[in-house]
């Protein structure tokens, strides 16, 4: 069983049930993998005392996948609990394990969460190296981890106030979203390629993207306050100026 097969992320409280469950009829390496995502759940809920007494009762037991979930779950509950710093070493050490036993998926996860406690300026380089590991790997669940990444990179592009370049990267993580097929990851994927087309005062483009999101979101009875807001932006806007994010 791959964790992910339980993982909901919008419900934690859920996901911390199912992996208490899980975790509870399994045995060795899986009942290690099991309770570093219980530890994520708890985490998840801002229950970092609990989250911590989780992986600090986990040991390894000789399985570089556990050691590297445990490595990175770690990571995790220090950057959640508000201590970056202390947060970036676990991250280092967990892409150097999963290097050494050629765990792809767990590498560019790894690689990601570095690129989130890094200095600005280091951001780009560490996501390009997330991206490689990804663009090479025969995991699946490693080649898939590309369209968060572009995300990531287009905001380090935004951040910086360069949304041409935002802009590229974004339709690219679009187009990654397409291939992986998830619906609503792929709408969000649009609103943030209608984001950066308003921040480059391109309005009746981002305009048109953001309509027909909403026309999406009204046929399946949702609704997303975020595309709402585009649109009144958008049909605020008087002239070509950019508008401010």
């Amino acid at each position: 069983m791959h964790p992910g097969d339980l993982w909901d992320f919008d419900d934690p409280a859920g996901s911390e049930q199912r992996f208490r469950a899980a975790s509870a009829a399994a045995e060795g390496e899986q009942r290690g993998i099991l309770l570093t995502q219980l530890a994520r759940a708890l985490g998840l809920q801002e229950r970092y005392d609990d989250a911590h007494a989780v992986l600090d009762d986990l040991p390894p037991d000789g399985s570089a996948e556990v050691e590297c979930r445990l490595l990175l779950e770690q990571g995790r509950v220090y950057r959640s609990s508000g201590d970056p710093d202390h947060a970036r070493r676990f991250f280092v050490e967990a892409a150097q394990v999963a290097e050494r036993a050629g765990l792809d998926e767990l590498r560019v996860d790894a690689l990601h969460m570095l690129a989130l406690v890094s200095d600005p300026a280091e951001q780009e380089a560490v996501i390009e190296r997330a991206l490689a590991v990804a663009a090479a790997s025969a995991d699946p669940r490693a080649r898939d981890w590309d369209a968060s990444l572009l995300n990531n990179l287009g905001m380090t592009h935004a951040d910086n106030g360069d949304f041409r370049r935002a802009l590229v990267v974004f339709e690219d993580a679009l187009a990654a979203r397409e291939r992986i097929g998830d619906t609503g990851r792929t709408r969000v994927a649009r609103w943030m390629v209608a984001w950066a087309l308003r921040n480059l005062g391109r309005h009746e483009e981002a305009l048109a993207l953001q309509q027909a999101l909403k026309a999406e979101l009204v046929a399946l009875g949702e609704e997303d306050p975020y595309v709402d807001e585009e649109i009144a932006l958008l049909q605020d806007v008087s002239g070509g100026g950019t508008a401010g994010p």
